[in-house]
């Protein structure tokens, strides 16, 4: 098939990308970066912004599917930025697809969408979505999620997947954060109850992704719904981070914080830096704290069942290689 990945020179779309070219689908990829490597791949390398709705459409002409990949991610920053890229950016893409013909939009979302501050332990599709949100971030996805989900119609089939915690070789935000807060001594474990979490590692997610556009049609029992998707390996958070740091050579935390400490810090930094309009971002915010004292894993059954989903990269294979790769 003809496939446009947006921010296909990005972590999850580049491997996305890969997976595709790997079994012979024509791939564009649309991202404001110039990507050489893509281009080795023989992919055809667009350059632009979500928030250019004529630079969109013309990356959706002749596209048979749109894997929608490209977002801004974060837990700080100004909200307009966030709702420019997340939101503004998906009804450019949504628009573009009706516009072009394209029969098949497939959504990359996330678990925070759906987040109240509380832990999620095991819940399945039909948790609701919040009525309040800490961060921008999962605020503008829920809103380009809901989005993309209503556009679903005889003419375009949609259908939202929500990786949790997408880590492995190659990834820029998740683990070099953890790593360089380790080195740098500023990492702190938080005390408390064993809270579970359930991350993906990057070719599962990918994978999930073309599994969805495979299946997805309009009518088909998939269109206009939303899966997690994840390992199914529930482990420690600490655990997770911890073993992620011993594969990139990185020392564990050996001072720790309450849950209660973690939340007033990030409420306290995130004062601050508004306040005295601090570079970066803070080290801890609220929204951070409350993903780091609560349990986050998932029921994966829908996604098996509609998808045929089954994660082939377990956590300790994804570490072996992430190991492999950091030396």
């Amino acid at each position: 098939m003809k496939a446009l990945v947006t921010g296909g020179g990005g972590f999850l779309g580049g491997a996305i990308v890969r997976q595709l070219v790997a079994r012979g689908d024509t791939v564009r990829s649309f991202a404001r970066g110039a990507y050489p490597e893509l281009e080795a791949l023989g992919v055809g390398v667009l350059r632009g912004d979500l928030t250019d709705a004529a630079a969109v459409r013309r990356a959706c002409e002749g596209m048979d599917v749109v894997f929608h990949v490209a977002a801004m991610a974060g837990v700080w920053g100004p909200r307009e930025a966030f709702y420019a890229a997340n939101v503004t950016g998906t009804a450019h893409v949504v628009a573009a697809c009706r516009a072009s013909g394209v029969r098949r939009l497939v959504f990359t979302s996330s678990p925070s969408v759906v987040f109240d501050g509380r832990d999620m332990a095991g819940v399945d599709e039909s948790v609701p979505y919040p009525a309040h949100f800490e961060a921008p971030y999962p605020e503008t996805k829920a809103i380009a999620e809901r989005l993309a989900l209503a556009a679903n119609t005889p003419e375009l089939a949609t259908v939202a997947l929500r990786p949790h915690v997408i880590w492995g070789p190659g990834d820029p935000n998740f683990t070099p954060r953890l790593v360089d807060r380790a080195k740098a001594g500023k990492l702190r474990r938080i005390d408390g109850p064993r809270k579970l979490v359930d991350g993906t590692y990057v070719d599962n997610a990918a994978e999930a992704h073309l599994l969805a556009a495979d299946r997805l049609e309009p009518g088909s029992a998939i269109a206009g719904r939303a899966y997690f998707i994840a390992n199914d390996e529930p482990i420690g958070i600490w655990e997770l981070a911890e073993g992620i740091l011993e594969a990139c050579d990185a020392p564990p935390p050996t001072r720790s914080v309450s849950p209660t400490a973690a939340r007033l810090a990030g409420a306290a930094l995130e004062g601050l830096h508004r306040l005295l309009r601090l570079p970066g971002e803070p080290l801890m915010t609220r929204f951070l704290a409350q993903e780091l004292t609560t349990s986050h894993w998932f029921d994966l059954t829908a996604a098996k069942r509609d998808l045929g989903y089954v994660p082939r990269v377990s956590t300790a294979e994804g570490l072996r290689r992430l190991a492999q790769a950091s030396r």
